[in-house]
């Protein structure tokens, strides 16, 4: 399919640069099997479901994965895609240029990184200096990783950390948001249970692949990148089952 079909104005006031409060008051865009349209609201969705219903739940967290440093002089940027190792992550890192393999990024507060490997899609092996553990690095260096169209318009602070994770978040890994579930509440799980619509759970820890623009013409040739799950095999058999009746 062309990328181009994919192609759609939007327009600066509609974008949304901080969630709806409470979330559940977002608005909801309802497809029908005849393909009509409803303009809805998120909290209409317990009525649009039936009992016996099963909703599946991302509970992977967010972690503030981006990071500003430098390289000597230059000014570099990372955002961490993969865990490899207790130390190691793959990152993608803006500026990359001025980035060789064995050279010390710095990226503030004491937090440093060895380019350790640059990998054939042009992303880095970054190796964590120190003893401390990654994600306490991470906790004073980093940042929340916003989309691309958020935070082309403002700053990252210290809201987004509270924002970019959903009720359901325990899993430390991900470097975006499941945005779907951003929109529940407890209000709105209550709903849902008294409808008797049953909940299931997985861990999928988004990368950083979200955040990579598509320089393909043709999606066919556009090369995704791999991410980290994990479903329970007594999840999965439920979810089968429910699938099958």
């Amino acid at each position: 399919m062309k990328v181009d079909l994919f192609d759609f104005e939007l327009p600066p006031e509609r974008i949304a640069l901080r969630p709806a409060r409470p979330r559940d008051a977002a608005r909801m865009l309802v497809v029908r099997n005849d393909g009509a349209f409803e303009d809805r609201g998120v909290r209409d969705l317990p009525g649009l479901l039936r009992a016996g219903d099963v909703l599946v739940f991302n509970d992977t967290r967010v972690i503030p994965a981006q990071l500003e440093g430098r390289r000597g002089e230059a000014r570099i940027g990372a955002t961490l895609h993969k865990r490899i190792d207790l130390r190691r992550w793959q990152a993608f890192v803006r500026n990359a240029k001025r980035l060789r393999v064995g050279d010390i990024a710095e990226f503030g507060g004491g937090v440093t990184a060895l380019a350790e490997d640059r990998l054939a899609d042009g992303s880095f092996v970054l190796a964590f200096e120190g003893e401390e553990p990654v994600e306490v690095l991470l906790e004073r260096a980093g940042r929340m990783p916003l989309p691309p169209y958020i935070a082309g318009k403002r700053e990252t602070d210290a809201r987004d950390r509270e924002d970019y994770q959903t009720m359901f978040a325990a899993e430390d890994g991900a470097v975006a948001a499941p945005t779907a579930a951003l929109h529940f509440t407890p209000d709105l799980i209550a709903a849902l249970d008294a409808a008797g619509v049953a909940r299931e759970t997985l861990t999928l820890h988004v990368g950083a692949g979200t955040f990579l623009p598509v320089k393909a013409e043709d999606t066919d040739d556009h090369a995704m990148h791999s991410e980290w799950g994990r479903i329970e095999a007594d999840t999965a058999r439920r979810l089968n089952a429910a699938r099958a009746a």
